[in-house]
């Protein structure tokens, strides 16, 4: 059933700052716009629609990129007594058919699955491009004895990674490549960019060897494959952010020596951390939104694992894009308010915030879940593009602006007294 939810809503935190939007009739309250139509379509599953589906208009007040704008149009979907190959399998074959009907392209038949664990370790992304044939090789065991303190500090740290990446014939690289290279890496995190040369008489030139016995060094090279002719490139730090910017040195190459394939490369990614440490705040925050289903069913041991714990969400990407996401969702009362209690949302902020999720829970809800698709990020990779920009009418620039009708923009005091808001100076 196609319903549509409210426009005009409740501020709730489900990971972007909401768009507020004043209520003349209630002076010094406020709706939101909705970052997605989330808790409407549970509740319908708790109602006894089974089956929901919405082309839903969605906000968010974050940064944009290329491939995120502040309002953007979404398909919504959730099922009721579901598990994830369930929703899985329903979608895939309409993307397929949606593919085949569009642009005439033929999709895999069944598109591969990695945890969000493997991902991460073979290509440093949780939307990997699998067009790009290079991955990722941990080779942590392998520098743990070397004198080089960037790699033992990682090797020997629980929470570290050391990783390598073989570039087929990346000796040509120059210095000044290499360097725009670790330049690119810093982007994402990275303190430096080790590298090792093999020439095409097999002589080595790295800037790391002399930390390595040289049979060490041997062993190392021989773990990530290099051949003469190659060039290895190591990161090492924290896992996360390790995996990020090696990730981001993948894709880079891949482009840089033409290896990307042509056609399109889809899967699902699962599995995903149930929580990340906020190290700011010093709490957990749910990685993808506090409603989803965590694998653990028992609330106790949720509490104590809840740094490794792991979700019940999935994302479907394609050439490495995540084109939909969706999970199964938490549908008892007790599991929810846990969740919350681990985010850090005490029982009371829990009812004033989610009280209507948490009753519509208490009455029974059947297990569900779904997904939804964005859809002009799906438009601009079937138009070639690489910003949704060029597929969204009216669309705002980079600085959150519509340059045809100037918004933002001031509005009259009379017009905001009717509203009971006043605008205060911004802070220095």
């Amino acid at each position: 059933m196609d319903i549509e939810t409210p426009i005009l809503t409740k501020a709730t935190p489900e990971g972007a700052r909401d768009f507020l939007v004043p209520a003349r009739m209630h002076p010094g309250e406020f709706y939101a716009l909705p970052q997605s139509p989330q808790l409407f379509k549970q509740i319908l599953m708790v109602a006894g629609f089974d089956r929901y589906y919405q082309i839903a208009r969605c906000f968010r007040d974050e940064a944009l990129r290329a491939d995120r704008q502040l309002e953007f149009t979404q398909l919504d979907m959730e099922f009721a007594w579901v598990r994830e190959a369930d929703v899985q399998d329903e979608v895939e074959g309409m993307i397929r058919a949606i593919f085949k009907e569009v642009i005439d392209a033929d999709l895999d038949a069944t598109f591969p699955r990695l945890t969000w664990a493997e991902a991460m370790r073979r290509f440093g992304s949780d939307k990997p491009d699998l067009r790009n044939p290079l991955e990722l090789v941990d080779v942590a065991e392998l520098v743990k004895g070397c004198e080089f303190k960037v790699f033992t500090d990682a090797a020997n740290d629980p929470d570290g990674r050391v990783a390598a990446l073989r570039i087929p014939g990346g000796a040509s690289l120059s210095r000044k490549q290499i360097d725009e290279y670790a330049a690119h890496a810093a982007k994402y995190g990275a303190k430096g960019l080790a590298y090792a040369k093999l020439d095409e008489n097999g002589a080595v030139n790295s800037p790391v060897a002399k930390f390595f016995a040289e049979d060490a060094f041997a062993a190392l090279l021989a773990a990530t494959g290099a051949q003469k002719g190659d060039i290895v490139f190591f990161g090492a730090g924290g896992y996360n952010r390790t995996s990020d910017f090696m990730g981001a040195v993948r894709l880079k190459a891949g482009k840089d020596f033409n290896l990307v394939a042509d056609g399109w490369k889809p899967l699902w990614v699962t599995d995903f951390p149930m929580f990340e440490w906020d190290d700011e705040a010093s709490r957990f925050v749910a990685l993808h939104h506090p409603f989803t289903a965590p694998a653990i069913d028992d609330i106790a041991e949720l509490k104590a694992n809840a740094r490794i714990a792991v979700s019940r969400g999935y994302d479907m990407v394609l050439n490495g894009n995540e084109i939909g996401g969706g999970s199964i969702r938490i549908h008892r009362s007790d599991m929810q308010s846990a969740v919350f209690e681990l985010l850090g949302i005490g029982a009371e902020e829990a009812e004033g915030k989610f009280g209507f999720l948490l009753d519509a829970l208490r009455f029974g809800a059947p297990p569900h879940g779904g997904i939804a698709f964005g859809i002009d990020r799906i438009a601009a990779l079937m138009a070639g593009t690489e910003s949704i920009r060029d597929v969204i009418a009216f669309p705002k620039t980079t600085t959150a602006q519509c340059l045809m009708t100037g918004a933002p923009s001031p509005v009259p005091d009379a017009q905001l007294a009717e509203v009971h808001v006043m605008v205060r100076p911004k802070a220095e």
